[in-house]
């Protein structure tokens, strides 16, 4: 009998023969047409896209400046991320990682203008992760190495407990100049059998800010709680793709040496040091923390979850008589509020392209198919 992990904060059951996401998997697989590959055979969609991988600590590396950006925003700005003394020791414990947070969408191949999900290749989320102590102020994002790319073959984020879909980190360690030329751009390539191809751009469909959480006894659950800040109002586009104001997610880590099926498996598996491996004591499954996904290959699966019920922002017992410390739902409130207030300052999501550093034109926002 397969091992069976409990994910606790849903009560949802993880097999470790992975039977019930490899049907969802499956499932979203047979309906593309052979202009696409299998999303587990293959890391990147475009066969010419070969990212950079790496493996760089949680605070990244900074170059102390705004980025130029295509559409004539090219003159210097105040960065945006400034740390504080005070904030970090207020961090709650149980809060393992907080940032910015970027969802996007990329047409199927030939498909610039997507008119269902159907017409998706697939979903990603970039998640930038800021210091202990940072707070979000007027300005532009300055540029850290330490993004992580995670691709979504499933296309639709899970919306609740019964929507169990994997993930994997396609890029680590990767700066957002890095991501411009090795994923933001479409491209076209040759075929002997379709000829010159085109992949389309990325788009943009979210931006907010997160936070990664642990609760509970034990070993806990991990959670991946957000708050949008972009589009000031949800669109037809992201209630489809399952994208909410506030949402969360169950992260349970698979062990890359668990058996399972061929089509739910990568090529490659992620480059982890020794004790990564031990940590699982030979369960197939454990919850997820930062660090893991700082390696290209690593695999998770996300396990939907109601934002307001569930424990994903619940204060650890031991930070509940510490007057210093936030609870953690205040503090992703906290850091929600910082950003509204720079887009308003800002120009309106002017300001996030001029993160990204591209075009507003050329990239998003889309709300309506």
């Amino acid at each position: 009998m397969a091992e069976r992990v409990c994910c606790a904060a849903t009560n949802a059951f993880c097999d470790e023969s992975l039977t019930t996401f490899t049907v969802e998997v499956a499932e979203s697989e047979t309906k593309q047409e052979s202009d696409e590959p299998n999303a587990f055979d293959k890391v990147q969609a475009d066969e010419n896209d070969e990212g950079k991988t790496g493996a760089k600590g949680a605070n990244g590396n900074s170059n102390g400046h705004a980025k130029d950006t295509e559409h004539g925003a090219d003159s210097k700005t105040e960065d945006a991320i400034v740390e504080d003394q005070t904030r970090e020791e207020a961090q709650p414990s149980n809060i393992l990682e907080k940032g910015i947070l970027y969802f996007f969408t990329r047409g199927r191949v030939g498909t610039d203008n997507p008119d269902s999900v159907q017409d998706l290749q697939r979903s990603f989320m970039v998640m930038h992760p800021l210091p202990a102590g940072a707070k979000i102020t007027d300005g532009t994002v300055q540029e850290m190495n330490n993004l992580r790319l995670l691709a979504l073959p499933k296309k639709v984020w899970p919306k609740g407990p019964n929507d169990k879909f994997m993930s994997f980190v396609e890029k680590a360690g990767t700066s957002m100049a890095e991501l411009k030329d090795d994923f933001f751009k479409g491209s076209e390539y040759s075929t002997k059998t379709t000829g010159t191809n085109h992949t389309p751009n990325v788009t943009l469909v979210g931006e907010g800010v997160y936070a990664f959480t642990n609760t509970g006894g034990g070993r806990g659950a991990a959670h991946l709680a957000y708050m949008l800040t972009v589009p000031s109002s949800l669109g037809e586009v992201q209630q489809d793709i399952g994208l909410k104001e506030k949402g969360s997610f169950v992260i349970s880590l698979k062990n890359p040496d668990a058996p399972g099926p061929a089509n739910a498996q990568l090529p490659q598996s992620p480059d982890w040091p020794k004790e990564f491996i031990e940590e699982f004591g030979g369960r197939g499954w454990m919850p997820a923390e930062p660090k893991h996904l700082d390696y290209a290959n690593a695999q998770i699966l996300m396990i939907g979850e109601d934002f307001e019920r569930s424990d994903n922002l619940e204060a650890k017992a031991k930070d509940e008589n510490d007057e210093a410390k936030e609870v953690p739902e205040e503090e992703l409130k906290m850091l929600e509020g910082e950003e509204e207030e720079r887009i308003e300052h800002m120009k309106g999501d002017d300001i996030v392209f001029a993160d990204l550093g591209v075009s507003k034109e050329e990239y998003g926002i889309t709300t309506t198919w």
